[in-house]
């Protein structure tokens, strides 16, 4: 018996000793295995990391045969060329960029295609194009940043964040709602700016397009919260505090002046540079797309583009013009409320050009179809916009002079308005729209609608706009006199 046990003892061992020997080659054989994967892994990753290589080289090179040039390349050019290589190599990996040059080629003429096409582009964010837009979004909100939060309504919920991320220009956004909720707010309650910039300062602080490790939002806000927290009021009894703060009213006058200037600087630097970046973004679309160089698809691709970059940076944007407008503003307040009651013929509107009697207004006021539609101006975050909305008014204007002349006259088929009717009845619309921001808005219209548009009915138009608002702002001062004595 014994001997039989120590016999089955024997085998069971054999057979627990192969069996850990079959594991062992298993385990080898899987070890083997993974090596040889990683092996051909690393072998097909070297060469797609050179076949990348050489296609990066290829796109290179024929970038530079598109900007071939003789002597030394400039910052720009260079930067343009590697723009056009990203644009090469985005449709290396993209079929719809073919797909739309092949069906425009196919129908030049067609003014939806050319829409199409540039809306998908915008909507595209990973192409060359749109993440140029997206920069240089960023460094114009940079540089409106130090300005504009001092102006903006402090509140908790909406803070201004500082930063190069997308989420800062959503943010701005937030505050389009605030201002468009106080458009008939006082410009007198805004907030005092008591900061002057340094333009070279601030363009050296932004010259580069990688993030910013200064934190703005602490060294404005905070330092904002510290002087509101110190008692800044003289003793009565301190002749000496009564010497200085005498003394700095009347150094007060040349700092606002500085200021002044300062913001002016910083305004043409920031206009100057929007106007370089809507160029810039122009000419990578049709490096990308040479099936709109043509007049009108660069005009509905300006357009666009225009729509796109603005719309985050409108209300940031109109607020420095606000404290560059400051005193235009005001004075426009100030006639408003002197002489917001004043009837059409009190501002020289002739007497056959709008109703008499209140009965046939219906409850309303003259022209109120076109003071409304002037009010809707301020929801637009794009100056072509807001310059059709303008034209809008216009037209809207000229429409209900038409209407009162024939209720004057029953046998006139057509209106007889002329400039020198108009300009007193844009001046009354104006007056009712109850809106100071209109002289910033339209002087940021001055700025950035295109030369073309100037020309044309749009230029008309806006240029009559500007000279109703500067007969608003002068009511107050006596520069014009109101037909109507009650008001002198």
């Amino acid at each position: 018996m014994q001997r039989m046990f120590r016999r089955h003892n024997g085998q069971m061992d054999l057979r627990a000793q192969w069996e850990k020997l079959k594991e062992f080659v298993k385990t080898l054989s899987l070890q083997r295995q993974m090596m040889e994967n990683l092996i051909i892994a690393k072998a097909r990753q070297d060469a797609l990391q050179r076949k990348m290589e050489e296609r990066r080289l290829r796109l290179q090179e024929e970038a530079n045969r598109r900007f071939a040039a003789s002597g030394t390349i400039t910052a720009e050019e260079q930067e343009q060329r590697v723009l056009y290589t990203n644009v090469l190599e985005y449709e290396q990996d993209h079929d719809w960029p073919k797909l739309w040059k092949a069906n425009i080629k196919k129908n030049p003429d067609d003014s939806t295609l050319v829409s199409g096409l540039v809306s998908c582009l915008l909507s595209c964010p990973d192409h060359p194009v749109m993440m140029l837009l997206k920069r240089l979004q960023y460094r114009v909100y940079n540089r409106l940043y130090p300005i504009v939060s001092k102006s903006l309504p402090t509140s908790p919920a909406l803070p201004m964040k500082p930063s190069h991320s997308a989420q800062s220009l959503l943010m701005s956004d937030s505050h389009q709602n605030v201002s468009k909720s106080e458009v008939g707010h006082s410009m007198s309650s805004d907030a005092s700016l008591n900061i002057s910039f340094s333009h070279d300062h601030i363009a050296n602080e932004e010259d580069s397009d990688g993030p910013h490790t200064l934190d703005r939002e602490n060294s404005f806000e905070d330092l904002e919260q510290f002087l509101t927290q110190l008692d800044w009021a003289p003793s009565h009894g301190d002749p000496d505090v009564t010497f200085e703060q005498s003394q700095l009213d009347q150094e007060e006058p040349l700092v606002q002046d500085l200021e002044m200037r300062d913001l002016k600087e910083h305004l043409k630097a920031i206009v100057k540079d929007i106007h370089i970046a809507i160029d810039q973004l122009l000419s990578l679309c049709l490096l990308s797309f040479e099936c709109l160089n043509t007049a009108s698809s660069k005009d509905l691709c300006v357009a666009s583009i225009e729509e796109a970059f603005f719309t985050p940076l409108w209300s940031s944007l109109l607020a420095l013009f606000r404290k560059v407008h400051r005193e235009r503003e005001l004075s426009f307040e100030s006639s408003m409320r002197l002489y917001r009651d004043a009837s059409p013929g009190d501002v020289g509107v002739p007497s056959k050009l709008y109703p008499q009697d209140p009965v046939m207004l219906h409850g309303s006021y003259p022209y109120d179809s076109a003071v409304q539609e002037l009010r809707l101006l301020c929801r637009d975050c794009c100056p072509q916009r807001k310059l059709e909305c303008i034209v809008r008014t216009l037209r809207l204007i000229c429409a209900c002079a038409e209407d009162y002349s024939c209720l004057h006259e029953a046998e006139t088929k057509t209106a007889a308005i002329g400039a020198d009717d108009l300009l007193p009845i844009l001046s009354y619309v104006a007056l009712h729209c109850e809106l100071p921001q209109l002289v910033s808005e339209c002087a940021a219209l001055e700025e950035f609608i295109h030369e073309g548009y100037l020309i044309g009915e749009e230029g008309y138009c806006l240029t009559s706009m500007q000279s109703a608002l500067q007969y608003v702002e002068s009511l107050h001062t006596g520069g014009f006199q109101l037909h109507n004595t009650k008001f002198t």
